[in-house]
């Protein structure tokens, strides 16, 4: 009675004071061993779980490595080309551009190809087709064989630069998805940056012979492409789609260390794929959606495409492939000389796309592509005053700080951001058609873009171009201001709330709260 009366029953509220705060020191000294092993496994458990991450986006973006390099090779190689084969500068213009036009193709089929055979294997079908256009170029004893190598090369780079975002994109946790998601940017300008020093480390051979290593050398990445496929998983969301929801459970625990999380996120995903959805027999074929957009889907096109396309006709392309013929026109003679100027574009390049990395998630999309479209519209407003006052070594320093300063800017924001953007808006029924939709404008525009810039120079000289170019990066400005939501910190399927409502889609400002409200209204 007296015990019962004095609290839980537990026999201890007689013991002397000392003993029971002894007893409860030996509690708490218990848990507190406890929290602190359970932290320490948490801790490890999250460390694993990144670099598995972080390793699987690496792997993936190795196929950007090939796109880089083939950008930064060419922009040299195309000297001694010329000299070697005589060509035109028409045929320099198609051979040049062609990648990129021809790209499309890849691109194109590469949404129907990710959905059929999964995102895995459509990055290693893109290595093989590259590889064996880059060592048909390396061969090619004319030019029409060389074009042939290079239409193999192109529609190799299409696959891998549609697959690599989509499916980092699908395989990252929400709050590191814009850093992993822009690993291809990182691992394009690196592989600029190669090709640019393939140029000047074999510039010093013969021409018949120099052009060709430097191609050659564009087939080695290829190899880790194949060591990779041993080690990333498939992406969950495709084997969800596949109805195999265990898999994607199991390869959703390796990249997350939160299971409420995962079986949320899978939970999410089935919801997106349909396959819980009443209404997914009556859904409309991916094409014809696309083709015949309702209001929600027209305004990710308008976002999506139109970034695409913005990212190339500012004129980022023409900067990379033609360096050399700027820097002559600025005032630098030799080709040894041109090509060692390029070296230093390409480091800047790299360089400010690994600090992008660590803003995206931090500052947000929409700050960096502010920074990124003024940033760039000043420095090619600079580059076409320089080039039209004339040369001397003022001239020739502004040229090359212009330029540096340039692809530092398209790097901290555009360059990534832009894919980024197209892999996470999309639902995920469209996702990988409506990225290779995305992929062909980004690619169309380059390819227009290298095939006229030495045409278009010559008529209204390189200045004039690049004014043009920055009246174009001006009206890029306009366009992230009225267009791009911002997308940090919210899951894909939440994405997909802020275009429901023209209000979220174009202030991109609103809570998502707010959105979801305007929606149920709706």
């Amino acid at each position: 009675m007296g015990i019962q009366e004095n609290g839980n029953g537990d026999g201890l509220s007689n013991l002397p004071l000392g003993s029971k705060n002894k007893y409860r020191r030996m509690d708490s000294e218990l848990t507190e061993e406890d929290d602190e092993s359970h932290h320490h496994h948490q801790q490890d458990r999250t460390n694993n779980t990144n670099r598995y991450v972080i390793a699987c986006a690496i792997f993936a973006s190795l196929n950007s490595v090939l796109l880089g390099y083939d950008v930064g090779v060419m922009s040299g190689a195309i000297l001694f080309i010329q000299e070697d084969l005589k060509i035109t500068e028409v045929q320099q213009e198609v051979l040049v551009g062609s990648l990129s036009i021809v790209s499309i193709f890849g691109s194109l089929a590469g949404g129907r190809t990710s959905d059929a055979i999964g995102r895995k294997w459509t990055m290693a079908f893109a290595a093989i087709v590259f590889q064996t256009g880059a060592a048909v170029m390396a061969l090619a004893p004319s030019f029409q064989v060389l074009m042939v190598g290079r239409f193999l090369a192109g529609v190799g780079i299409g696959f891998g630069v549609m697959i690599a975002p989509v499916y980092i994109a699908e395989i990252s946790p929400t709050i590191s998805r814009g850093s992993l998601t822009s690993f291809p940017e990182i691992f394009i300008n690196l592989g600029i940056l190669l090709g640019y020093i393939s140029n000047y480390a074999f510039s010093g051979l013969s021409a018949h012979i120099s052009w060709r290593i430097m191609l050659a050398v564009g087939i080695l990445p290829s190899f880790f492409i194949g060591f990779a496929l041993f080690i990333i998983p498939e992406s969950p969301r495709w084997l969800v789609m596949q109805n195999r929801v265990e898999e994607a459970r199991s390869v959703l625990l390796k990249t997350n260390e939160n299971e409420k999380e995962v079986e949320e996120r899978l939970a999410e995903i089935q919801l997106a794929a349909g396959i819980t959805n009443v209404e997914k027999s009556e859904e409309k074929a991916v094409w014809r959606e696309l083709l015949s957009p309702s209001p929600p889907l027209r305004r990710m096109l308008i976002t999506g495409f139109g970034i695409q396309c913005f990212q190339q006709i500012t004129g980022i392309d023409a900067t990379v492939y033609y360096s050399p013929t700027i820097f002559k026109e600025a005032g630098i003679k030799g080709n040894t000389q041109l090509l060692a100027a390029t070296v230093a574009v390409g480091f800047t390049k790299t360089i400010f796309i690994l600090i992008a990395i660590f803003l995206i998630d931090r500052v947000g999309r929409k700050p960096l592509l502010y920074v990124s479209t003024i940033g760039m519209t000043t420095c090619l407003f600079c580059l076409g005053l320089t080039l039209s006052l004339g040369n001397g070594q003022a001239g020739i320093g502004l040229a090359i700080l212009s330029v540096c300063g340039n692809v530092a800017f398209f790097s901290v924001g555009i360059g990534p951001v832009c894919w980024v953007l197209t892999s996470e808006i999309f639902p995920l029924r469209l996702r990988a058609q409506a990225g290779a939709l995305g992929a062909v404008g980004n690619r169309v525009s380059s390819g227009l873009i290298a095939m006229s810039f030495l045409s278009v120079s010559r008529a209204i000289t390189v200045a004039g171009t690049f004014f043009i170019f920055s009246a174009i990066s001006a009206l890029s400005v306009a366009f992230v201001y009225m267009f791009i939501p911002e997308t940090k910190g919210k899951s894909l399927e939440q994405i997909e709330l802020l275009y429901q409502n023209e209000r979220g889609w174009q202030g991109g400002e609103l809570e998502l709260e707010d959105v979801e409200h305007l929606v149920q209204k709706q």
